[in-house]
């Protein structure tokens, strides 16, 4: 199946991983000409980040066996493996079953993963108290687990269409303990609108999510086809997942009619060049995608190329770079403000966080002696980046909280 023959060659473009690097990069060439207008560059800090990293990795990976950054991480939080009770009473089900019930749960709960807001706590089951992405991550299991998200009380374990569709934000909320004065949730109407629209476009495209009983595991089964005797490539997932995915998002900025995604305008990017003043992240997407290798190789397809994905642009990773002095803001009264994600300052500190993980990665490899191969972007975040950011942000901070607020509307952080 061909995943970029509809599209307009401009929106085609802004959904490829290499064009979400290149135009990263080239603000971040800027910024080392001191000409961004947020944010200057301090590259003489990059060793002491590297080594900050590594010290991170270290403390949680002894052995440097590093896993994925993906929403299976957050299901164990606590060292609790909730994922593996549920999969134990799916014993005897066909591997491709079980991949599609995985394809179900990680695509809604990486959807459901924007930011929570700093008040936000979430109890398990079991009396665990999280918050943020653990949070977010362990409620979205439970609320999987509970059947929330299927339409057959006798098959629970799944996500359909028309459990989506009929999602409001109170039900929503009751699940994810929601309170609007003691335990608020931010963007919990976003949230519940996005489940909504996930259930529209199931709904509507039966060639990626079947006709019978549309849900997000139909997408195993295409890239099961797609995948070649070595192996499928990254870049095929995320590709897959943006064509079937696009109606999802929130109408913000659209192209030829066609609505872009975690896209935002930055008045210096790619002048000239075919959608110009775009630039493209694509954060849930891509770490949806990482999420999905995970299952794909559990059930026997090789993920070939990962690297070609990007770094994710968000708060812990960003963080990092703003609290270890890589980047510093022009104008310190932004930290001070809860800025929307359309402002040209969090998109330019998104760009530069997606291209200085980059040179942060073959910092952090050189370090522990390791190659691209046997650390890829992918586990350097999960090791790595993201946990090094919650841990410099908790020693500076008493609540934890990034060095910038982001307004959330529950889709994008």
């Amino acid at each position: 199946m061909s995943l970029t023959t509809r599209s307009h060659p401009t929106v085609a473009l802004l959904r490829q991983p290499a064009c979400i690097r290149s135009r990263c990069h080239a603000l971040l060439a800027l910024a080392e000409q001191g000409a961004l207008p947020h944010f200057s560059l301090h590259l003489e800090c990059m060793d002491a980040t590297a080594d900050y990293v590594v010290d991170t990795i270290r403390q949680n990976y002894p052995d440097l066996r590093i896993p994925y950054h993906a929403r299976w991480r957050h299901f164990a939080a606590g060292g609790i493996d909730r994922w593996g009770r549920i999969a134990a009473t799916l014993a005897g089900e066909q591997p491709a079953d079980i991949a599609r019930r995985r394809f179900d749960l990680a695509i809604v709960a990486v959807l459901l993963d924007a930011g929570a807001g700093p008040r936000w706590r979430y109890c398990d089951t079991r009396g665990e108290v999280l918050a943020r992405s653990e949070g977010l991550g362990v409620a979205s299991l439970e609320a999987f687990s509970n059947g929330l998200f299927s339409a057959d009380p006798d098959d629970p374990l799944r996500v359909d269409a028309e459990a989506l569709e009929s999602l409001d934000a109170a039900r929503l909320g009751h699940a994810f303990q929601h309170a609007e004065r003691s335990n608020p949730l931010a963007g919990l109407e976003g949230r519940a609108a996005l489940m909504r629209n996930l259930g529209a476009a199931l709904r509507a495209a039966p060639e990626f999510f079947g006709a019978e009983t549309p849900r997000p595991g139909g997408l195993f089964d295409i890239l099961a086809a797609d995948a070649r005797p070595r192996g499928l490539p990254a870049e095929n997932i995320l590709a897959l997942l943006l064509e079937a995915l696009a109606p999802v998002w929130p109408r913000r900025l659209t192209l030829h009619g066609e609505n872009l995604g975690d896209v935002w305008h930055h008045p210096l990017a790619a002048p000239g060049g075919p959608g110009e003043g775009l630039v493209p992240f694509h954060k849930l997407s891509q770490w949806m995608s990482y999420s999905l290798a995970e299952v794909l190789e559990d059930a026997g397809i090789p993920v070939l190329a990962l690297d070609a994905l990007t770094g994710l642009p968000e708060y812990r990773n960003g963080g990092l770079f703003l609290d270890l002095g890589v980047l510093a803001l022009r104008d310190p009264s932004l930290s001070r403000q809860s800025l929307p994600v359309d402002h040209p300052a969090i998109v330019e500190w998104r760009a530069l966080t997606v291209a200085l993980l980059d040179r942060l990665a073959q910092a952090v490899r050189d370090r522990l002696g390791l190659d691209a191969a046997a650390l890829p972007l992918a586990r350097v975040l999960e090791g790595g980046s993201w946990a090094a950011g919650r841990r410099i942000a908790r020693e500076l901070r008493p609540d934890g909280a990034p060095p910038l607020t982001v307004a959330s509307d529950g889709t994008v952080f």
